[in-house]
């Protein structure tokens, strides 16, 4: 891996992302073209900058990357410590998820006749390079975490709004909610449009 962030690549994405988005396309064409966008950035582990990159032992970091100015959607870098996992949690908003580095697995769940969680599926296993989609149309409810317990994993993560102040919820097993809003790991925003001195492009 490239010791110099090439950052271009994240400009690159997040300007596909907004021309995307200014067509107003329904949510099964942003999904599938997202998809593309984000399995392009993702393919190259070469351009995330390493303060973006950093493990907690303490808990999960989520890095904003990126808010469009219109808040129509965020960038985050999620980092996972050897064995981290999330609570069973929700978003409310359209989301892609894509590998960059390491590996996760992700259980999604829904809602029985009495109103409990319970698996939907298989657990999934997504490796670099792999993308999946999340909404509260297709699947929103799940639970995520490090594939390995002796190493770092990160994804970067796209959401349909500034996903750290969205009000959403985290869930118990008998499916009752707990309201809460993520914030960010990094408390201030990292301008991607003024690194060029430091991290050129290739």
């Amino acid at each position: 891996m490239s010791q110099t962030p090439r950052l271009e690549r994240l400009r690159h994405f997040i300007g596909e992302l907004s021309d995307l988005l200014d067509r107003h396309p329904e949510e099964a064409t942003l999904l599938d073209q997202g998809h593309t966008l984000l399995h392009s950035l993702v393919a190259h582990d070469d351009w995330l900058p390493e303060a973006l990159a950093q493990p907690d032992p303490a808990r999960y970091q989520q890095y904003l990357l990126h808010c469009d100015s219109r808040q129509r959607f965020s960038v985050v870098s999620f980092v996972w410590g050897p064995g981290q996992s999330t609570p069973i949690h929700d978003h409310r908003v359209w989301g892609l998820i894509g590998m960059l580095r390491g590996a996760e697995y992700a259980q999604g769940f829904t809602r029985d006749a009495h109103g409990a969680l319970v698996a939907q599926g298989e657990r999934l296993r997504i490796d670099p390079g792999h993308v999946e989609a999340v909404s509260p149309h297709i699947g929103d409810i799940h639970q995520v975490s490090n594939a390995f317990d002796d190493r770092v994993s990160i994804s970067i993560h796209v959401y349909g709004a500034n996903i750290g102040a969205v009000s959403r919820a985290v869930y118990l097993p008998d499916g009752s909610e707990k309201p809460f809003i993520s914030g960010y790991s990094n408390s201030s925003l990292p301008n991607i449009w003024d690194l060029s001195k430091e991290n050129p492009a290739p």
